[in-house]
């Protein structure tokens, strides 16, 4: 059975293949992605409403661009409105914006509506609005704190098990929509939006066929032999479903394969068609086949039919939300920052990776297809300037056309491609990538014209500041398998220093994708991992803690602009909630004074770190530390370090005497409070599909036969959220202390399709 393609399956398209996705939404500018399948000049216009929503008013901002060709049936285009009198939008109104398109070749003048453009007979009753007007709407950010609500989440691979937890945004939305100082103003999605390994057959026989369709041709990726000089070039359909292990672990130079691990690559992404596919499949329902075969239809083996089986299953039920996913995306202001999945696992780990990933062609190959598409899909919404006419973005664009023009024969365009995603040369002699040195350690090469993928989001009651833990990594001069700085000088300099300098709001956050702190017995796993040379199994080298002199940086950096911040992570495929109470010591100066003998009297700090992962990715082990055997068999206990501030440094449990040290730390683990039922629509008719069998998608069933696994009081854990998540982050003013809380929404396991909230909440002062 094959994936219907060719002209039948274009025609049966609407015109907006994948959004409208809502992206950096500024009082001056407010900008919007779309994938269309014909090239179009979009308008947009940003539009004021009366009754809280429910009608249209006067425009106030407007703008309109054309779409990029990625291939002949996608066209990509974040398009900007902008004021025209110098009005700008306020945060106390709830505001709607209207699309456009005109076909770029037609000569008359008449245009298709947004509505037209997302319909097709498969679609006819698509929308992205909760209003009877039909348009998609949002709020600014208030000036207030207490009325300020950041959603996040990390990690949504549509195989995953459970279910999807992002359609849950769609329901915060609708119960609010109408109230600009309720429903959510922004979303940060931190890292593994895709999976570029760990890829379902069933997926990837999707993304092959739909990739080729949308470009329009079939890319020639490099398949090394032996002899670096000795390339042959195969097609992604050559290249089938369930048949790659080998070609991405020993060509591709992929780590995700290691330790007995090559189920996690057998349909690992390689094209940029399959890519881009993944983006819009992600987003959109409209490119998803009608149905899936079943495994005996396409696959032989018992267990590869009963994977495929079950992976199907898995992605029906994740293809049945996506018009609610469509929808929250297109009403609330959406950034991005990328993880190690949305290219590959182990992405610039360290430097033993790099060495062996970019130092092979199809390595290096699909490593720039996957940032390539990221740029177009994802960085270009979270900072359109870099795109405008003159920039680095721009340039990519147009070596991007011509790359796919010339059916990526363009050696002239690829090479500008890397240039602007900031991939580093290879060393003509070795084809290893090159590194130059930055401080104390080394750093990929990167050249000026090269995009920024981290950014700053600011409101008028906050900041928020989007790391870049990927593409900066500082790298030791030791083992190549020595973990970095996740952050080199100069990164730290212009990602963090720069930022916190400029001004001084009341709430700070910083996006990591990576956590700052993580679970006491997963640092003894790494570092045991680290002295046996494990180092791919378990992520050995994306924790912060793992270099202390790293992590005294980033922490005395912080604490010398703020007196609070909050970091927002995911990665882990679990959700917690940590407070770091930090204090700078005085040294003794007077027998007199009690405080200045002690050194007790200095700056006191707080760290707040909120974790919510994985929108759709729980695991056997996630689902055991959601339940109290975590709290019962492994309780997060208070650890304490003591630090120095010239060099950097810092210790757990010193022997040294702690009058030696510029600053002490203590790290507590807040206590997640009892779920209680969601406040939202109760009715989640849209979450199962037609005909489905709700005890396939149920949780744990392994342990089903186990009658408490279920039970509301053995899932009631207090450490972590381990089951399918979005996370809502919102404050709380008191009498003398400002509190954040996180509230985690997700399905419950003792009443069947319930939504619960669960609750992490501290002081920040």
């Amino acid at each position: 059975m094959e994936y219907l393609a060719g002209e039948a399956f274009l025609d049966g398209l609407p015109l907006i293949l994948a959004g409208p996705v809502l992206r950096r939404t500024e009082p001056s500018a407010v900008t919007v992605w779309l994938a269309l399948k014909h090239p179009c000049r979009v308008r947009l216009q940003i539009l004021k409403t009366q009754q809280n929503g429910q009608q249209i008013a006067e425009c106030v901002l407007q703008g309109q661009a054309e779409t990029t060709a990625l291939g002949q049936h996608l066209h990509v285009v974040a398009v900007t409105a902008r004021s025209v009198d110098g009005e700008a939008l306020t945060c106390n109104l709830i505001y709607a914006y209207d699309l456009q398109f005109k076909a770029s070749q037609a000569s008359s003048q008449e245009s298709i509506s947004l509505t037209a453009a997302l319909r097709s007979e498969r679609l006819p009753t698509a929308t992205v609005s909760y209003f009877a007007h039909e348009k998609p709407t949002f709020a600014l950010s208030p000036a207030r704190l207490d009325d300020l609500k950041i959603v996040h989440g990390s990690c949504r691979k549509p195989h995953g098990a459970g279910f999807d937890a992002l359609p849950l945004l769609d329901c915060l939305i609708e119960a609010a929509v109408d109230a600009p100082h309720h429903r959510p103003h922004q979303l940060f999605l931190t890292g593994d939006q895709i999976y570029g390994d760990d890829v379902a057959d069933p997926l990837l026989w999707v993304a092959t066929t739909l990739g080729d369709t949308l470009l329009g041709w079939e890319e020639a990726l490099p398949i090394g032999r032996e002899n670096p000089d000795d390339i042959d070039y195969l097609t992604p359909k050559q290249l089938p479903a369930g048949k790659r292990s080998q070609l991405a672990t020993r060509n591709a130079g992929f780590t995700a394969g290691l330790d007995k691990k090559h189920e996690k690559v057998t349909s690992h992404f390689l094209s940029f068609g399959e890519y881009c596919a993944v983006y819009v499949l992600a987003r959109s329902p409209a490119c998803w086949p009608v149905a899936f075969p079943r495994g005996r239809e396409v696959t032989e083996g018992r267990e590869a039919i009963r994977r495929w089986d079950k992976d199907r299953r898995h992605m029906q039920q994740f293809v049945h939300t996506l018009w609610k996913v469509r929808r929250a995306l297109a009403n609330v202001p959406t950034y991005a920052i990328f993880d190690d999945h949305d290219v590959s696992d182990d992405w610039n780990l360290n430097q033993a990776w790099c060495l062996r990933v970019l130092g092979r062609p199809l390595g290096r190959r699909a490593v720039q297809n996957a940032m390539l598409a990221y740029a177009v899909f994802q960085a270009w919404g979270n900072t359109p300037w870099q795109f405008e006419a003159g920039q680095s973005g721009a340039a990519l664009l147009q070596a991007a056309q011509r790359w796919s023009k010339a059916q990526g024969r363009d050696q002239a365009a690829a090479s500008a491609i890397a240039t602007h995603l900031g991939l580093p040369p290879s060393d003509p002699h070795t084809g290893l990538p090159q590194f130059v040195e930055d401080g104390d350690v080394w750093v990929l090469q990167r050249a000026n014209q090269a995009l920024t993928w981290h950014y700053t989001v600011r409101g008028p009651c906050h900041e928020v500041i989007v790391l870049d833990t990927r593409t900066w990594r500082g790298y030791p001069d030791t083992r190549p398998i020595d973990p970095p700085r996740l952050l080199s000088p100069s990164a730290f300099d212009q990602q963090i220093s720069r930022p916190l300098s400029q001004t001084s709001p009341m709430a700070t956050f910083v996006v990591a994708s990576t956590n700052v702190f993580g679970m006491k017995v997963l640092d003894w796993i790494q570092q045991w991992q680290l002295k046996h040379h494990k180092v791919f199994s378990a992520d050995v080298g994306d924790s912060w803690n793992l270099n202390d002199k790293a992590l005294a940086t980033l922490l005395t950096t912080l604490f010398r602009h703020r007196q609070s911040v909050v970091v927002l992570s995911g990665d882990i495929h679990y959700s917690s909630a940590v407070r770091l109470t930090y204090q700078t010591r005085v040294p003794k100066q007077t027998d007199s004074q009690t405080d200045s003998q002690t050194g007790d009297s200095g700056k006191r700090a707080t760290l707040v770190q909120l974790t919510s992962s994985a929108m759709k990715n729980e695991e056997l082990l996630t689902q055991v530390l959601h339940t109290r055997l975590k709290e019962w068999l492994l309780p997060e206990k208070s650890r304490r370090w003591v630090g120095w501030s010239s060099p950097p440094d810092m210790a757990e449990q010193p022997t040294s005497p702690a009058s030696s040290s510029d600053w002490r730390c203590q790290l507590d683990w807040l206590r997640r409070q009892p779920a209680q039922p969601a406040a939202i629509n109760p009715d989640l008719f849209w979450l199962m599909p037609p005909q489905a069998n709700p005890n396939k998608f149920a949780r744990s069933q392994l342990f089903q036969w186990l009658r408490f696994w279920n039970a509301r009081w053995f899932q009631e854990g207090q450490e972590v959220v381990g089951v399918n998540n979005i996370a809502l982050v919102h404050f709380q003013a008191g009498d003398q202390d400002l509190a954040v809380r996180q509230d985690h929404y997700w399905f419950s396991s003792w009443k069947p399709l319930e939504v619960v909230r669960s609750r992490f909440e501290t002081g920040l002062q």
